[in-house]
C-alpha cells in the first residue's frame, strides 16, 4: 500500500522532542467549505484525529488554527476541547500533557496564503503570514523552532476511521496510488450544490452529473474550476478525467480542496481571466519578487486591450520557476488551464 504524504510527515517527527501537530483549518479556497463542515458538524472527529496524530508523532501539544470567518467552527471546537478535557481525553495544560495531548484552538488571520504551512506557522508565532523558504522544513524547524507537523482538517478527520477499520479497508477505496475518498464541494450553479464524499479516481463528469445533477436550468458547463482559484480549469467537454492528483496534473489542473465551480455561456472568459489575476495580486503575501511583481504585471496585461504580448511568456516562466511558494508558481498554470479550457478566445494566454 502506498505511503501517504502525511505519513511521511509523521515519520519525520517521530521521536523528536517538543514536536507540535497543527490542524490547518484556515480554509481559504473560494468554493470550498469541507473543513468548515467538519469542524462545525463533527468537531469530536477532528480532535480525535488530531490526538491520534499527536500520539503517532509523540507530540504533547496540538493546535487547531481556524479561519477567522468561521466563528461557529471556533465555538464548536472550543466546546469539544472543554468536554474532552473534563472527560480526561485531553490534557489540562502543556505541563500535564503526555500520551493525552494539550490542545489549543487559535483564530486565523483571514489571509489566503496563510493556509500555506510555513505562512501558517509564521501567523501562529505572531508574525505576518508570509511563506518562508524551504529547507528547513517545518518537521525540522517549525513553530518556535520546534519540529512541527501540519495536516489539513480533512486529513485528520479521516484518521479515526482508518484506526478503527484498518488501513487496508481504507485503501480499498480509490485507486492504487491514490487511495481513499475526498470531500468535493459543488458550487451554487449546480442543480444540487453541496458537499459530497467521492472516491478518488471517480471521473469528474460523473461527480458533476451523479452528485451535482448537472447545472441548474439544464445548462451545460463551458469550463469547470477544480481545487480553488489557482487549482485549474477543465473544458466542459473534457470531464472524463479521474479525480486524482496525477490525472488532473496531466490536464494542467490540481486537486487541492477539490471544490468545483461551474461556468456556463453567461460568463465572459476575459472577465474570469481578470478575476484570477486580481485574486492573485490581492492575495500575494509579497514575500518574493516574482510573485509580488508578477501578479501585478499579469493583472495589468489582463486588463489591457492588446493581449499579453511576447513578454508574458517570460513572466509566466519566472513566476512558475522562481516564486517562493506554490501560490506564485500556480498562477501561470491556472491561467494556462483556463486558456486551454476556453480555446481560441484566450489562446494568447496558453504559454
Amino acid at each position: 500500500m502506498p505511503v501517504s504524504p502525511w505519513a511521511d510527515k509523521w515519520d519525520a517527527a517521530v521521536g523528536r522532542p517538543d514536536t507540535v501537530v497543527v490542524a490547518n483549518g484556515d480554509e481559504g479556497d473560494p468554493g470550498s467549505y469541507a473543513d468548515r463542515l467538519l469542524m462545525e458538524e463533527d468537531p469530536e472527529r477532528v480532535l480525535a484525529g488530531l490526538a491520534l496524530a499527536c500520539f503517532a508523532c509523540g507530540a504533547r501539544r496540538g493546535i487547531v488554527l481556524v479561519r477567522s470567518e468561521y466563528p461557529k467552527a471556533m465555538a464548536r471546537l472550543r466546546q469539544e476541547v472543554e468536554r474532552a478535557t473534563e472527560a480526561g481525553d485531553l490534557a489540562l495544560s502543556a505541563e500535564e500533557a503526555g500520551p493525552r495531548p494539550f490542545v489549543e484552538i487559535v483564530e486565523g488571520a483571514g489571509s489566503y496564503v496563510a493556509g500555506e504551512e510555513t505562512a501558517l506557522i509564521a501567523r501562529l508565532e505572531g508574525a505576518r503570514g508570509c511563506a518562508r523558504p524551504r529547507p528547513p522544513y517545518p518537521t525540522d524547524h517549525g513553530l518556535w523552532d520546534m519540529p512541527t507537523v501540519v495536516n489539513n482538517v480533512e486529513t485528520l478527520a479521516a484518521v479515526p476511521w482508518i484506526v478503527a477499520h484498518g488501513g487496508a479497508s481504507y485503501a480499498r477505496r480509490g485507486v492504487p496510488h491514490e487511495t481513499g475518498t475526498k470531500l468535493v464541494c459543488l458550487s451554487e450553479r449546480f442543480a444540487r450544490p453541496g458537499a459530497y464524499e467521492a472516491e478518488l479516481g471517480t471521473p469528474v463528469g460523473e461527480i458533476v452529473t451523479r452528485f451535482g445533477g448537472g447545472l441548474k436550468d439544464g445548462g451545460e458547463p463551458v469550463a469547470l474550476q477544480i481545487g480553488g482559484p489557482l487549482g485549474g480549469f477543465l473544458a466542459g467537454t473534457a470531464l472524463d478525467v479521474p479525480l486524482t492528483t496525477a490525472a488532473l496534473a496531466e490536464h494542467g489542473a490540481a486537486l487541492g480542496h477539490a471544490g468545483m465551480v461551474a461556468f456556463d455561456t453567461a460568463v465572459d472568459p476575459h472577465a474570469l481571466l481578470r478575476h484570477i489575476w486580481e485574486f492573485a495580486a490581492d492575495e500575494s503575501c509579497g514575500a518574493c519578487s516574482p510573485c509580488r511583481i508578477g501578479t501585478r504585471r499579469g493583472l495589468a496585461l489582463a486588463r489591457g486591450r492588446t493581449g499579453p504580448g511576447e513578454s508574458y511568456e517570460q513572466l509566466a516562466r519566472l513566476m512558475g520557476e522562481a516564486s517562493l511558494c506554490a501560490f506564485g508558481r500556480r498562477v501561470p498554470a491556472a491561467v494556462r488551464s483556463l486558456a486551454r479550457a476556453y480555446g481560441p478566445s484566450l489562446e494568447a494566454w496558453d504559454r
